[in-house]
């Protein structure tokens, strides 16, 4: 009862932040049925379209993963999917959730990676950005609730001047368009909207010391209300550099004044690895690290 009540009183002004983001948030989606945006790329058999198409399960066993990806890249706007996590024991597992231009060298990739856990511990989600091939700019955050007893958003906000990552329309990283500071930024490359399900129990669950409990395989994730919203490609030639788009308007410039104490409090309290911070692999922290919000 002490631990419920000392929970309450922590989360309740976090969850009056939550409530007022989702009520005065603009009404832009518009969810899809799988097959009308995606394709299976990777184990045809593990992946299940469930509800008429408007959901799928993805399954991970000891024969296979699944993957997949949509029809067509994009350059900025905003993809959103709603995901059910594995439960339980899911140590060892990796949902990723991540937008990828499918180059090499050079490539760009926004990531969101799902990191499993022993039972009772909190799911950490795993944030990265590659941009003209570089990446290191991993961060951390265990997420204050449980992404496997119900579907939860996780959204891509990508435009001229930044990249949010959002869980129930709650920012957990922000990454600016530091060009200025000889810091590349993604805008060149178009990206297809990708997920996988996998094994990756040599670094997924403490740094590998949690190894992947097989006995309670099958593992399965479920997806559903998949939007995007983007200049696809190939596409109209002038909409990436359109400042009329959505989600180029002023309101997408930077976070509001909730979404920044949202923000905050995400980092306060459930950001446990930020390589900006990280003295032992960057000595000088990366110049985009001084950049705030």
């Amino acid at each position: 009862m002490v631990v419920s009540s000392l929970f309450s009183a922590r989360n309740a002004f976090f969850i009056s932040l939550c409530l007022f983001a989702v009520l005065y948030r603009p009404v832009l989606s518009r969810p899809a049925k799988f097959a009308d945006d995606f394709r299976i790329t990777w184990s045809d058999t593990h992946i299940t379209q469930i509800d008429g198409g408007r959901a799928i399960q993805l399954k991970l066993d000891p024969n296979s993963g699944c993957g997949f990806a949509s029809k067509k890249q994009y350059l900025f706007g905003r993809v959103s999917m709603k995901i059910k996590l594995i439960p339980g024991d899911s140590a060892g597992t990796v949902a990723a959730f991540y937008m990828n231009s499918d180059t090499d060298s050079v490539r760009d990739e926004l990531d969101f990676e799902f990191l499993g856990n022993r039972s009772g511990q909190p799911y950490t989600v795993q944030t990265n950005v590659f941009a003209h091939g570089k990446g290191d700019r991993e961060q951390r955050v265990n997420l204050w609730f449980d992404p496997s007893r119900d579907f939860h958003e996780y959204a891509i906000s990508w435009n001229h001047l930044r990249i949010v990552f959002y869980v129930d329309n709650v920012p957990i990283r922000v990454y600016k368009n530091n060009e200025a500071r000889k810091v590349p930024y993604p805008r060149f490359q178009p990206m297809g909207v990708y997920s996988t399900l996998w094994e990756a129990d040599d670094w997924a669950t403490r740094g590998g010391i949690e190894k992947i409990n097989w006995s309670g395989a099958p593992f399965y994730a479920y997806y559903k209300d998949f939007d995007i919203e983007g200049c696809s490609v190939p596409g109209p030639a002038d909409c990436p550099a359109n400042p009329k788009n959505w989600w180029e308007g002023s309101a997408y410039h930077q976070l509001s004044p909730v979404e920044a104490r949202s923000y905050r409090w995400v980092r306060v309290n459930h950001m446990i690895y930020d390589y900006c911070t990280d003295r032992s692999r960057f000595p000088v922290p990366p110049p985009e690290c001084s950049a705030g919000i």
